[in-house]
């Protein structure tokens, strides 16, 4: 069934409300709220990637704080175990029994902080729960909390001390968001606003308003998955990803998780714009995101410093997309 306007209309209020809520807390990088709102309306899990200091736990912690669920916050180090994450069962020496001691996943928004400092065996903890929603323990699947997403934050892995996500695990993320420095108006804004007659260094989000609850954000997502997706629009979708694998400067296109994304993604993106149907400007504003963490460049490109975004980007000029 097609979205009426007041549909549409109601839901893009929402979430310009809550834009502009994250917007008191983050200075600048409006581009990565967007698309991590997107990621939210398309039930999705976001991974951002940028070196310390640019603001990606506080915009995790922002939009928790405009959120009236659970949040939890995992901070990853070599040492962390998979039971720290998920949970684990132990025996109640007092009681004569097994009892199940549930993990931080458990919660609504889960931020994974600077996940590449674990191992992969840490970071495969969340393989299931990303998913399937649910968590196995001793054999019992245990439901988390709906909605579930999962905000993970990564250097860049040319730092020291970090490890590389597995391709499953980078797959599992809907969105790969990047987060680059600020411009130089929006630092200036940014030095004034944390040292204008505050103590420390930190950026609070004390001051956000809760404007959404767990069964609001739900029916977003289900108004998401009703904006109308075009045939012609789905295929410009699955052309792009597909012109991934046969790219003479990518080692490993993307696979139809790749498709499947843009097209969630678009429509959430179409929503956003007040729209209930997706252009493929809509699927093309998004690919970048949906794409780069699905695709791995040649080794000659990689000599030759072509980066996976420019790859991706040639890729998007030669697939003509459908106006009629």
């Amino acid at each position: 069934m097609a979205l009426t306007e007041d549909q549409v209309r109601q839901a893009q209020q929402i979430v310009e409300a809550i834009r502009s809520e994250i917007r008191k807390a983050v200075i600048g990088q409006d581009v990565v709220v967007d698309h991590t709102l997107v990621a939210l309306l398309s039930a999705g899990h976001v991974l951002l990637e940028g070196v310390p200091g640019l603001g990606k736990t506080l915009l995790v912690k922002a939009l928790a704080r405009t959120f009236d669920g659970s949040f939890a916050r995992i901070q990853f180090t070599p040492d962390l175990m998979p039971a720290d994450v998920v949970g684990h069962t132990l025996f109640d020496a007092n009681g004569g029994r097994f009892v199940t001691r549930q993990g931080p996943v458990f919660t609504h928004l889960l931020l994974a902080d600077e996940i590449n400092r674990a191992p992969a065996k840490t970071q495969s903890a969340l393989l299931e729960v990303m998913q399937e929603g649910q968590v196995t323990l001793e054999g019992t699947p245990m439901p988390v909390p709906k909605p579930f997403m999962v905000l993970a934050t990564q250097n860049p892995i040319e730092q020291e001390g970090t490890y590389p996500l597995p391709e499953a695990q980078l797959d599992r993320f809907l969105l790969k968001i990047r987060i680059d420095y600020p411009s130089d108006l929006e630092e200036r804004a940014l030095t004034r606003h944390v040292t204008e007659g505050r103590v420390g260094a930190e950026l609070s989000v004390d001051g956000l308003t809760v404007l959404i609850e767990p069964d609001s954000v739900l029916a977003l997502q289900q108004t998401n998955a009703q904006v109308e997706v075009d045939q012609r629009v789905l295929e410009y979708a699955v052309a792009i990803v597909r012109a991934t694998r046969e790219h003479p400067g990518i080692a490993i296109g993307a696979g139809p998780r790749g498709s499947i994304a843009l097209v969630r993604a678009g429509r959430a993106q179409a929503l956003i714009n007040g729209r209930g149907f997706v252009t493929p400007d809509d699927v093309k504003a998004i690919a970048l995101p949906a794409l780069r963490h699905r695709v791995r460049a040649a080794p000659e490109s990689e000599i030759e410093g072509v980066t996976g975004d420019a790859l991706l980007t040639a890729v998007l000029d030669k697939i003509p997309a459908p106006r009629s």
